[in-house]
């Protein structure tokens, strides 16, 4: 068994990143992140996943239609479903041993969210994906995946971003922008720095869990952090 300095993680991955850059979602995408998961798993790591839905619908995004509120974040917690489905049946297809629950109940399609059947699932080894988000609107998919880490008693948020650190302002935009290996959620909530919505460092910040992020696009990114390799920005 590898030595991870985490045995148990919450994979946060965006809804954007299944889609390849584009809207939907993208197979061979989806193939290739089952196939580092299953790895991990063989390999003694007990893995949570929550994904967005950015792919398909997101609030932010569909303004323009005037939709209240409620209903568009509704919309947005079923694209986490659809997502979740996806990678749910692409990770079997591996061989790994899976299970997709939802907390926006949708019970012929997977298990309806609860805490201690789902905390059974990640006892017993197997790779549990978070869909629904918390399943209520105005929360995004980030606090979703502090919650769950919370409940899980996982030991790490593991954040996949584009970037390898967290920045002070937006590096592909200003080239002075100042890189963070180490911060404290405090900091984060002070200056708000953007990598995550003010409730997810709370929440963190309260349960003490630390938050790893990290560029996924990196090679092993995703073993590394596990590992405790010296990847991308510490926040506790």
């Amino acid at each position: 068994m590898a030595k991870f300095k985490y045995k148990r993680v919450l994979l946060k991955l965006s809804g954007e990143v299944f889609g390849g850059g584009e809207f939907g979602i993208d197979g061979d995408v989806l193939m290739k992140f089952a196939k580092v998961l299953k790895k991990l798993q063989k390999k003694g790591l007990e893995i949570g996943v929550v994904i967005g839905g950015g792919n398909i619908w997101r609030f932010r995004d569909f303004k323009h239609l005037e939709l209240p509120r409620v209903t568009s974040d509704t919309m947005g917690m079923l694209a986490t479903v659809m997502n979740a489905l996806a990678f749910e049946a692409t990770l079997k297809s591996v061989g790994a041993d899976v299970r997709a629950v939802s907390a926006l109940p949708c019970e012929k399609a997977l298990e309806d969210y609860m805490p201690k059947r789902a905390l059974h699932h990640m006892d017993q080894g197997r790779i549990v994906i978070f869909a629904g988000g918390t399943g209520s609107p105005y929360f995004t998919t980030d606090s979703a995946a502090a919650l769950r880490a919370l409940e899980m008693n996982c030991d790490v948020l593991l954040k996949a971003t584009k970037v390898d650190y967290v920045y002070d302002k937006d590096p592909m935009k200003h080239k002075d922008a100042k890189k963070f290996k180490k911060l404290s959620f405090e900091k984060v909530l002070e200056d708000d720095l953007g990598v995550m919505d003010m409730t997810c460092a709370s929440l963190c910040k309260a349960g003490k869990l630390p938050m790893l992020v990290f560029n996924l696009n990196a090679k092993d990114s995703i073993e590394k952090a596990a590992m405790g390799d010296k990847i991308g920005t510490i926040i506790n």
